[in-house]
């Protein structure tokens, strides 16, 4: 089994390969920041990031995936999330565009309730119609070290963030390890047509997240970009299910 496949997870049409569900929690990045959420991990990616933080969902080489994996009902899935006393909804990975037929009546169901959906993508697949419709896009394309694993061609996919720029409901969110970052976010926005760009530090303590972006936070705003910091680390170190 290589990094980036689940096999023996037995899931079948109706069902989502789940690494976890937790929450209520904040969402910690991006433009709902601080906003009170519940979380569905989806297992499984189509990257092979080495600074990842969830390899877990995907790294075959370093974890049992198969022993990882949940198959749930999507009805399940629905009623879980409905029985949270908070109206967000996060969708995350892994890669969920990689189920992402099998994500649409999930996210109709939860929108239709009421729900607000945020789905976290690394923008290299293109979207479902269905799901525009109904969700929100965090899409974090990789660059600096975070890209070094996959070449450019593999992490860059010009038709998918041209389709989630398109929606009117994406926002580019990247991680910033170096201020030299912010020349690579700033052709990819050239070259894409991408905008409402927010960097965000690496960090899994406090003190990463603060200190970093003290060497890059001014020029990220000179450039017209956001800025998002990872509260629920600033809270709860990298505790999981937080």
């Amino acid at each position: 089994m290589t990094a980036g496949t689940v096999t023996g997870a037995g899931t079948t049409p109706d069902q989502l390969q789940v690494a976890e569900v937790f929450g209520p929690t904040v969402q910690g990045e991006g433009p709902s920041l601080g906003r009170r959420a519940v979380f569905v991990r989806l297992m499984r990616c189509n990257l092979t990031c080495k600074r990842c933080d969830t390899p877990e969902t995907w790294d075959a080489s370093r974890f049992d995936l198969h022993a990882r994996t949940t198959s749930m009902p999507v009805p399940d899935l629905v009623s879980w999330a409905l029985a949270q006393p908070v109206d967000l909804v996060v969708i995350t990975g892994g890669e969920p565009f990689i189920q992402q037929r099998r994500l649409v009546p999930l996210v109709q169901a939860l929108s239709d309730a009421g729900r607000r959906v945020e789905i976290e993508t690394n923008g290299t697949v293109v979207p479902l119609p269905e799901l525009a419709a109904h969700a929100w896009f965090n899409v974090s394309p990789k660059v600096g070290v975070f890209g070094a694993s996959d070449p450019e061609s593999k992490r860059i996919k010009p038709a998918a963030l041209r389709t989630l720029q398109q929606t009117g409901r994406a926002v580019f969110k990247f991680v910033i390890t170096k201020p030299d970052d912010l020349d690579d976010v700033a052709r990819l926005a050239d070259e894409h047509g991408l905008t409402s760009i927010w960097c965000m530090p690496e960090g899994t303590t406090p003190a990463d997240v603060v200190d970093g972006p003290r060497a890059w936070a001014d020029d990220a705003i000179a450039r017209g970009f956001h800025v998002t910091t990872r509260l629920h680390v600033l809270l709860w170190d990298d505790a999981p299910g937080r």
